[in-house]
């Protein structure tokens, strides 16, 4: 039987992680291909806000949001030696899809493929990879293997530089792109920070 929410869930702590979580989860979508801006959820209403201009002149070349009920702590930085500690927010995930959704603030199923190992500032933040369930196009890939060097590349870059500023050297690092099975643990340790920190303050049912 489905749950009905009264008033509109929380999409960080009011939504499931995936139907089938680590290999199928869920992604709240906070930009889009077609965004000049950054988006993101203000933690403590669950809207989006924005939060800064974009400051290259690349857009994500995905749709980029987070995986509902996840955290990124200290199982999570054990999966990135030499991290200090990771960003503290929820899972970044990056979906593939053939047709063009140029709208945030949605919801749809992904198929876990692989992620980039990134570092930010001594952060793990690590961007998770995936494809929309039932694509006609991306929709078979089961592994990182599956999708085009050109376009994981187009990914790394992106992430690469999308925080840069003139004079500055990058902040941002990506160490390596990872296999789903190194993603499938990332999820999970996400799965298990969130639950040590929020698990009895925003139960599911």
């Amino acid at each position: 039987m489905a749950h009905f929410h009264r008033f509109r869930p929380h999409p960080w702590h009011g939504l499931p992680a995936g139907e089938n979580p680590p290999s199928m989860v869920t992604a709240f979508i906070e930009i889009t291909p077609f965004d000049l801006v950054k988006y993101e959820v203000h933690k403590p209403t669950g809207y989006l806000k924005v939060d800064r201009p974009q400051r290259t002149s690349s857009t994500p070349p995905a749709l980029y949001g987070f995986i509902p009920r996840t955290f990124c702590g200290d199982r999570v930085r054990d999966l990135s030696p030499g991290c200090e500690r990771a960003d503290g927010d929820p899972l970044d995930i990056c979906v593939l899809s053939e047709r063009p959704i140029n709208r945030g603030e949605v919801l749809l199923d992904a198929r876990v493929v692989g992620g980039l190992q990134m570092v930010d500032g001594g952060e793990a933040d690590d961007k998770i990879i995936g494809v929309l369930k039932n694509d006609p196009v991306w929709g078979s890939a089961v592994d990182i293997a599956d999708i085009p060097a050109a376009f994981v590349e187009r990914l790394q870059h992106y992430f690469s530089t999308y925080k840069l500023r003139p004079g500055e050297p990058p902040h941002a690092v990506i160490r390596e792109v990872y296999h789903r099975d190194h993603a499938f643990k990332v999820v999970r340790a996400s799965i298990e920070d969130y639950d040590e920190l929020y698990g009895d303050v925003f139960d599911e049912h």
